[in-house]
């Protein structure tokens, strides 16, 4: 494919125009959490306030048919020592203009709606991936076929095929991506499938285990309303060595109620992801040992969960007790506001949330119902700042399912500064 590519963009002598860009990212955020962390205690009532830094530059170079872009990043809470500098991208890409690619290196995967695969931007590291992505980007037909094999270390001793605590938690993954468009938009699908190594976890056990996911992606975009719908099922075993057999499905429908008012949005969705039939965690003085002989809890490993279960990352940011998860129901309405086009946006949703499993020693299967809201402003050249505000009133079964005991109403109040110049720019040409 590589020689196809270069044969097609044509080694001759020419003139080429080269472009240099550096720009840089700086966001600072400030939160206020009441409840939600788990404690040591069951009794202990919680409150932390802290600061999170991340910064960012980013140099950009292209021409007719190569780019290269590198992107080191800092990010931590301030103050923590821990914290540090690493490489966010570094990647080349080759591509002919027929649309055929190569693009080789450690880079953002954001497919879709980002539930699967996406790039979590909210978060301060961001997840990225040393990966070989090939593929063909058309009009109408895009498909992408991505590889990857992950190491702890370039050794040769025995033993080293182990691998833990690296950029990504998969030994080895392969994804293949194909999405469809109508001539003009109106009907897009997208078909994805995985396959992933997942290196056990048991003591001096270096077997790899493979799970798989595969699923679609539709939308629907008439004039003033759109329909999204999803579904995606997995497979295969997980690291423990689990059979898995889990799914999900979502749809969502976006009204524009009137033509003349492009900056008022109504929207309205459901997600269903199913959950484990047994859960370990019993009422209080219970031993809590179950046998599972499958996993049919869904797991979206490399999906941006804070866009769609709640801004307050109660499910599927962190784990419940035991690992294993009673599925989740995420029923939703919400309202996207405008009024100052390019500079001022306000959102706001209800979410009501439920577990999808069927247990014994709860009473109910609701989880909670949790308020949002937040309002962003763009001031010119690239400063925006935004601020946020979430009320979780939870229920007996997710105090019992997360093992906390606090107040019912948990609040989370943040404000976040974002700083995105473009520090440099320029272009020259010369012969290829």
């Amino acid at each position: 494919m590589l020689i196809t590519l270069l044969s097609s963009v044509g080694l001759q002598a020419q003139e080429v125009d080269n472009e240099f860009s550096l720009d840089a990212q700086l966001v600072t955020r400030g939160e206020i959490r009441e409840g939600g962390f788990k404690a040591d205690s069951l009794d202990k009532e919680r409150i932390a306030h802290f600061a999170l830094g991340k910064y960012r530059i980013t140099a950009d170079y292209k021409r007719s048919w190569l780019e290269v872009k590198l992107s080191p990043q800092y990010s931590g809470v301030w103050g923590q020592a821990s914290a540090g500098i690493n490489l966010y991208e570094g990647w080349a890409k080759m591509q002919s203009p027929k649309g055929l690619f190569v693009k080789i290196g450690r880079q953002e995967l954001n497919y879709d709606d980002g539930r699967i695969i996406g790039n979590d931007d909210w978060t301060m590291t961001a997840p990225t991936h040393d990966v070989l992505k090939l593929g063909y980007d058309g009009e109408n037909h895009k498909i992408h076929l991505m590889a990857a094999y992950n190491q702890n270390a370039d050794s040769i001793e025995i033993g080293n095929s182990y691998y833990s605590g690296g950029l990504q938690p998969y030994k080895t993954m392969q994804t293949l991506w194909y999405h469809y468009d109508t001539p003009k938009k109106l009907f897009g699908v997208s078909l994805v499938s995985t396959n992933i190594g997942m290196q056990s976890v048991k003591d001096n056990d270096r077997t790899t285990y493979y799970q798989q996911l595969v699923g679609t992606y539709m939308t629907f975009r008439p004039k003033r309303w759109s329909l999204e719908g999803a579904f995606y099922y997995q497979l295969g075993k997980e690291e423990h060595g689990m059979p898995i057999d889990a799914y999900m499905g979502s749809v969502k429908v976006n009204v524009k109620p009137s033509e003349k008012v492009d900056f008022f949005n109504l929207f309205a969705g459901y997600d269903y992801l199913s959950g484990d039939k047994y859960f370990n965690i019993p009422p209080q003085g219970g031993l809590g040992l179950v046998y599972h002989d499958k996993v049919r809890g869904f797991n979206a490993i490399f999906g941006s969960h804070h866009e769609f279960y709640g801004a307050m990352d109660f499910f599927y940011m962190s784990n419940y007790v035991g690992g294993f998860t009673p599925g989740l129901q995420n029923l939703y309405v919400g309202v996207n506001i405008g009024p100052v086009e390019d500079a001022l946006s306000v959102y706001g949703a209800y979410h009501y949330f439920a577990i999808t499993s069927d247990l014994d020693y709860v009473n109910s299967k609701t989880l909670g119902h949790e308020l949002e809201m937040w309002a962003s402003f763009a001031f010119p050249k690239a400063v925006s700042i935004s601020a946020g505000f979430s009320l979780m009133h939870g229920s007996e079964t997710m105090e019992l399912l997360n093992q906390v005991s606090e107040k019912r109403q948990l609040h989370w109040t943040w404000l976040m500064l974002t700083v995105k110049p473009q520090l440099f720019t320029t272009t020259w040409q010369d012969k290829n």
